[in-house]
């Protein structure tokens, strides 16, 4: 699969005489293009609907998109609530899902009415200390040795996150004295996956789970969240997932499991943030040095601070240097920025043409996961986001960081 930009360089150029590198950028045609995509997958399913992980992107002008294009959103701590208690996406259109959650969390989600996911089966007791039992409960199951996981979750055996097969069935079953009448059932066992028959299968197994809990409990289930997990291809010869093979085969398991116990219709749930907005979101960079040492680097002024993915998880990040398309890649660089750490690397010996300093590097697949996972370490400042309109007009959703914004929330006086 062929890398694009969305700019040409004169776009960049004149893009980066208002906005100082590094930044990263979004390209509102291509979030909406993904959106519809992944929506139009899964018309099948009535009421189907994605909750558009916070996480990934959490930024209120991302979110307005995703609540133009029919998206709930998918919410683990109290900002995230209110940044989408702020641009209006609130009751179940909010999915609720955290862990080592504190009580004031739950009352937060409990009053904007959104759908709480539990984590572990002591939550039950918090939730009902801090707001009460809702009407609509959902708990998240971890299948343990059923299922591999991954390198950015973790093997389902040693995550943290859901509750284990004997747990689930004894956490429904609570849930039901306590007079629940309204029960979902979510799984998230693995994040970036472009192996459609993984992500059928985990949706064949939580389809038998439910189906087991309905007969063995006598609760009927009204949406079935398959969390998120659909991988975006990273490497230019990585195949992308191929949406209809993935909805028809989720389709297929559907009838041929929920559809005979007699649980049609249950609603199709997902929380995608990286397939819709991964692909369409760019970290911008200028070439601070080349450096030719026991190996080559290229020296950028964007660190690890602005994206830890490479340094976090080992992910490769496509780079393309504007101006040089076509050009022989006959620089073999590990590609650093200026963080006190040997691991503040965004490629580990990557061909690239030959560059200078001042050049401009394109870092690809940043659109989630990336600003957001950003830090100060050695006094980094987070950089700016900006948002390229369907016309081609650029709008700053987010200021860079300034010196004032990373002493705000220090204590000078008495020194």
């Amino acid at each position: 699969m062929d890398k694009k930009l969305p700019f040409t360089k004169n776009q960049a150029e004149k893009i980066m005489q208002d906005n100082p590198t590094p930044f990263y950028i979004y390209d509102e045609n291509g979030i909406r293009e993904s959106a519809r995509k992944l929506t139009e997958a899964f018309s099948w399913s009535e009421g189907f609907r994605n909750f558009f992980a916070v996480k990934a992107t959490p930024n209120p002008h991302i979110l307005k998109i995703m609540k133009e294009e029919g998206f709930g959103t998918d919410c683990s701590s109290m900002p995230e609530l209110v940044l989408s208690e702020k641009i209006g996406i609130v009751g179940e259109n909010i999915m609720f899902t955290s862990n080592d959650t504190p009580r004031e969390e739950f009352r937060k989600a409990v009053e904007l009415g959104a759908i709480i996911n539990l984590d572990d089966i002591t939550h039950i007791r918090m939730l009902k200390e801090a707001a009460g039992i809702p009407g609509i409960i959902c708990f998240r199951y971890n299948p343990g040795p059923l299922k591999a996981g991954n390198i950015i979750i973790g093997n389902p055996v040693e995550a943290k996150y859901g509750l284990t097969r004997e747990q689930i069935f004894e956490a429904y079953k609570l849930m039901k004295l306590e007079g629940v009448r309204r029960f979902g059932i979510h799984t998230m066992v693995v994040s970036n996956m472009l192996d459609e028959e993984y992500l059928i299968d985990t949706a064949r197994m939580l389809f038998k789970l439910a189906v087991e809990i309905h007969e063995e409990i006598g609760i009927k289930f009204e949406f079935i969240n398959l969390g998120g997990g659909i991988g975006i291809p990273h490497k230019p010869g990585d195949k992308p997932v191929d949406m209809s093979k993935l909805s028809e085969g989720i389709k297929d398991a559907y009838e041929k499991i929920i559809v005979p116990a007699g649980l049609h219709p249950v609603k199709i749930f997902m929380e995608c943030g990286r397939f819709i907005t991964g692909p369409n979101g760019y970290l911008v960079a200028k070439i601070r040095h080349v450096a030719r040492k026991y190996k080559n680097f290229v020296g950028l002024d964007a660190t690890m601070a602005n994206l830890m993915r490479p340094a976090l998880y080992g992910a490769y990040h496509h780079i393309t240097v504007l101006g040089k398309k076509g050009e022989a890649k006959t620089l073999v660089c590990d590609v650093t920025g200026s963080l006190c750490e040997n691991n503040d690397k965004f490629a580990i010996d990557r061909e690239l043409p030959q560059v200078k300093e001042g050049d401009t590097l394109v870092i690809h697949d940043v659109g989630a996961h990336g600003h957001a996972m950003g830090f100060q370490y050695n006094g980094k400042l987070r950089s700016a986001e900006l948002l390229m309109k369907p016309d081609g007009s650029i709008r700053r959703i987010r200021r860079p960081e300034t010196i004032d914004d990373y002493f705000a929330t220090l204590d000078f006086s008495g020194i």
